[in-house]
């Protein structure tokens, strides 16, 4: 079964979003257990570089405040001094599961900055605008969006932020006399 066959919904929904914006995009179809952005790039090719990310944030006040942050796979949203700050709040952490889909109407793993509600900030890092194409969840689990960073520029309430995230910590090497992990 392909994607198209179990999401035309999502589809659909997407491309009344999308078209009005005037910027070319494609949309690519994936299985939904490979919507996750280390799986989605290693099973379709695509460059980690390029994969944008888009993260609901919450800053702890009464009454709590949101925003969405896009930033590119191989960085870290800096949560605890850029989105902090930004948000005007003292602690500042990525939106529960639950949070996330009650705002945004989609799920981990294909949430998108395409059909947020209007009101909602979109943080965009600046080094995503260098990128010639970004690849962006779409919505659902079943669709990513390919498109050139100008894309975001579209929608309302959009700003791109220099230093939003930062170089992730490279991960640790693994111990050369750990034992092997084969039995």
């Amino acid at each position: 079964m392909t994607d198209l066959e179990h999401d035309p919904a999502g589809r659909d929904r997407l491309l009344r979003t999308l078209e009005p914006l005037g910027v070319s995009f494609d949309l690519f179809p994936c299985e939904p257990d490979l919507a996750d952005t280390a799986a989605f790039c290693a099973a379709y090719g695509f460059a980690p570089e390029d994969a944008a990310n888009t993260i609901l944030v919450a800053g702890r006040s009464d009454p709590p405040r949101h925003a969405a942050c896009v930033v590119l796979a191989p960085t870290r949203l800096d949560v605890n001094r850029a989105v902090k700050d930004r948000l005007g709040t003292r602690k500042a952490s990525f939106a529960p599961v639950e949070d996330t889909r009650a705002i945004t109407g989609m799920e981990i793993g294909g949430v998108t900055v395409f059909g947020l509600p209007v009101a909602l900030p979109i943080w965009v890092d600046a080094r995503v605008m260098a990128r010639e194409r970004i690849v962006l969840g779409g919505g659902s689990r079943s669709w990513k969006v390919l498109a050139p960073p100008a894309i975001l520029l579209t929608l309302p309430n959009v700003t791109v932020v220099a230093g939003l995230a930062v170089d992730a910590a490279p991960r640790p090497a693994a111990d050369p006399g750990a034992a092997h992990p084969t039995g």
